[in-house]
């Protein structure tokens, strides 16, 4: 129960301060929502992609033709014009296209052109005047011009997009009919009749009456954002285990205060066992590194969308890093006489440490295999950065629960040196 206490009071005494929670929290987080904007992230999660609406011109030149009422009646139901350019026109002009194309008619193909020339039109549409009757021929060919804007791309490529789709299922019909001619040798009306409802009923869009074009808004993954989110995970994961050892070396250094204070000295006089008192205090460091990595971790995945991985696999890389950062918080305060010496130890030892085992993460093409990785593994932070790494590569649990073996063997080696230290000096 004293050993509570004592972690207890300890805790609440790192939490009390400002500068603490600021060093252990909000530093790792300013640092990566640098990194973050640094690289293009802007928070936005699934923005809304939406098509613009390109205005066309339309010249419908088309003068139509005798052979036209035939070639009408084989048309599916609902068609409507007296030309085949008004039946185009008709079916630019379906709620289908309303949300991509605006159809402005004009009279002629001059006029059409200086729409587009002029910018008030992103495309325009000329129809030729022998339209219907080259259609209604078999053997006729025409075409119609489509006139673009060179500085838009989007738009007029979406017109020309959908204009194609007409003119295949137009011309589709004529080839099916062209192809049994040719085959049987004669052009019955009652035969083309016939040849046209079976083309429509076999076509799955049933003719150019049909919805050739669907247009959604629809939400899209930003996939500059998740790209982002990868390239900075490993980075704030990096610096989430940088300051957990310098959070487990400095609390761990309430130690040295207490002794330079007196307080210590004082407690060690009171029936409360020395093992007691180091214990509770050692607790203090794991737990207090322990609301550190659980407030990173959570407030990386929220505010950043970093994908840490196997929540078990995670899990055992944050107990590995704790059980090492706290061990070696208080190995490191063991070997110091004075709360003096700590700001040479703590600011170039931990932070060549650091910097050793964040190889994989800081220098470009390396990764949790690379010659760099492997430097940093003579020391805890490498492995903690490893055992990271595998996780957020979805790796094998054996790989990762290696990675926390080994940083169970350093949290031992470092807590045993540093209590036989500690009990050694206030024997």
């Amino acid at each position: 129960m004293k050993l509570l206490t004592i972690a207890f009071k300890d805790m609440t005494r790192s939490f009390r301060s400002t500068f603490a929670i600021a060093f252990m929290v909000g530093v790792p987080l300013l640092m990566t929502g640098m990194f973050y904007l640094m690289f293009g992230g802007t928070g936005a999660g699934k923005p809304s992609f939406t098509v613009p609406v390109t205005t066309v011109t339309v010249a419908d030149l088309d003068q139509g033709g005798s052979g036209f009422v035939a070639v009408k009646s084989q048309l599916p139901a609902g068609t409507q014009g007296n030309t085949m350019g008004q039946v185009l026109v008709s079916i630019l002009q379906r709620d289908s296209f309303a949300k991509i194309i605006q159809v402005n008619l004009v009279d002629t193909a001059a006029a059409a052109r200086a729409a587009v020339d002029t910018q008030k039109a992103g495309a325009a549409i000329i129809i030729p005047a022998d339209f219907s009757a080259k259609f209604s021929d078999i053997s006729g060919t025409t075409s119609i011009e489509l006139y673009k804007d060179p500085t838009l791309s989007i738009g007029p490529g979406i017109v020309q997009s959908a204009l194609s789709q007409i003119m295949d299922s137009f011309s589709g019909a004529k080839i099916a009919v062209n192809t049994v001619v040719s085959q049987t040798g004669h052009a019955d009306p009652a035969l083309i009749n016939q040849i046209m409802q079976q083309y429509q009923g076999s076509d799955e869009q049933s003719g150019p009456a049909a919805k050739l074009l669907n247009v959604q808004d629809v939400a899209v993954p930003n996939k500059q954002a998740n790209a982002v989110a990868t390239i900075i995970g490993p980075i704030m994961g990096w610096l989430t285990i940088f300051y957990a050892f310098f959070t487990g070396a400095s609390t761990a250094q309430s130690i040295l205060h207490e002794d330079e204070e007196g307080t210590l000295p004082r407690l060690f006089t009171t029936p409360t066992p020395h093992s007691t008192v180091l214990g509770g205090k050692f607790l203090a460091v794991g737990l207090t590194i322990v609301v550190q990595m659980v407030v990173l971790f959570t407030l990386g995945r929220l505010i950043f969308g970093i994908a840490w991985g196997s929540l078990l696999s995670l899990t055992l890389v944050i107990a590995g890093t704790i059980l090492a950062a706290a061990g070696f918080g208080i190995f490191l305060n063991s070997l110091l006489k004075s709360t003096k010496q700590s700001g040479l130890i703590f600011g170039g030892l931990l932070t060549v440490l650091g910097m050793l085992g964040g190889l994989p993460v800081m220098v470009p093409g390396s990764g949790v295999n690379s010659i760099l990785a492997k430097v940093g593994l003579f020391e805890p932070i490498g492995w903690s950065m490893r055992g990271l790494l595998l996780t957020m590569q979805n790796a094998a649990q054996a790989d990762v629960v290696i990675a926390f073996l080994v940083m169970l063997g350093w949290s031992l080696l470092f807590f045993i040196i540093g209590v036989l230290r500690f009990q050694k000096r206030y024997a």
